[in-house]
């Protein structure tokens, strides 16, 4: 299970859900310009930053981050 850290924007993959941190989901519907798995691994942050779908991610990273969560599951 892949997380991205709230603040460090890494991404790192749990082996399992049991060895998995406390973790925020962020539950949305697809629009234009989503940021893809594959983007968010090897694409720059300065240009998956500029596409529209990221701007829901950040939002639920800085919500997760006040709610005290490290750890967010998008489903990307």
């Amino acid at each position: 299970m892949w997380l991205l850290n709230t603040c460090t924007w890494e991404m790192r993959d749990f082996i399992s859900h049991k060895q998995a941190p406390p973790y925020a989901v962020l539950s949305h519907t697809w629009g234009n310009e989503e940021v893809s798995f594959r983007e968010w691994q090897y694409e720059p942050l300065k240009d998956i930053g500029k596409k529209e779908g990221f701007k829901k991610i950040s939002s639920c990273c800085r919500q997760a981050a006040e709610d005290g969560f490290e750890w967010v599951w998008v489903d990307t």
